[in-house]
């Protein structure tokens, strides 16, 4: 069995999680648990629908045995005062989007050294609750650490928080989080990364189905609920639209000259 090391921070930063989720008396549900690895490095590949997944899974996880998982998370938060203390002390592993190879060889080492790693594939909040096409990280990181992959659902914590919706503070109270871990998938070295990135996808989304017919809140007319299932979320194609339009708007914004700017001193 791996030794496991002492994050003291990551300890402290857990215990703040479980009195907040505790405050908001939020109605926890797990099933495939005895997928949850006791030791060894594996790749929790999780649903993204909500902001607060990461400290969701985490918690699910700790509490079937104590252990801590390791997220990647944009280079950038770790360059925030607080945050970036945060992140750094409980070992996250920091990713420079324009090149991303130094954080790929950090998670392959930790994975080796029997580390849990949690990556959101979808590489972004899913607006409209149904599972996006994923990137090929995943099967690639488990095949080259040899390690596999658990795909994880989670249904409800979009409710506490998520992308374009303001969640009023009274409405967290008493929330369902229903999480679904699915049986471990094995990646060979010589499998094919669109493949088993195809079959990850479909599993996941699979898990999120059940998880949804078994909630025990009617989502009709509601506005976490997806759009086949009848709620008012956007439509998987609405959501891709938007997000085209927002990613447009910030690279415009990105390359817009600053006012003024290049304009002659006049005497």
């Amino acid at each position: 069995m791996t030794k496991r090391r002492r994050d003291p921070v990551y300890s402290v930063a857990i215990g703040l999680g479980l009195s907040l989720f505790r405050f908001w008396r939020l109605k926890r549900r797990v099933t495939g648990r005895e997928n949850i690895p006791d030791a060894g490095g594996a790749i929790l590949a999780m649903t993204h629908f909500g902001y607060l997944e990461f400290a969701l899974v985490e918690w699910a996880v700790w509490s079937k045995g104590r252990r801590h998982i390791r997220f990647l998370a944009t280079k950038s938060a770790f360059e925030k005062p607080v945050v970036g203390s945060l992140l750094r002390g409980m070992r996250h592993i920091p990713v420079d989007r324009a090149a991303g190879s130094e954080a790929y060889r950090e998670t392959v080492t930790a994975l080796r050294d029997g580390e849990l790693v949690g990556v959101f594939p979808e590489a972004g909040v899913s607006a409209s609750f149904t599972v996006r096409e994923l990137k090929t990280g995943a099967a690639r990181l488990a095949a080259e650490a040899r390690v596999p992959i658990i795909p994880v659902a989670v249904w409800g914590g979009q409710r506490l928080m998520t992308k374009g919706r303001r969640v009023r503070f009274r409405d967290r109270f008493g929330v369902a989080v229903h999480f679904a871990f699915g049986a471990p998938i094995t990646v060979r070295a010589d499998d094919d990364v669109a493949t088993v990135t195809h079959a990850l996808r479909e599993r996941m989304q699979s898990l999120t189905d059940a998880l949804q017919s078994s909630y025990p809140l009617q989502g009709t007319g509601q506005w976490w609920q997806p759009r086949h299932l009848g709620g008012t979320a956007p439509t998987p194609a609405e959501a891709r639209a938007t997000e085209a339009e927002r990613m447009r708007r910030r690279q415009q914004k990105a390359h817009m000259p600053t006012e003024n700017a290049g304009a002659e001193v006049s005497e």
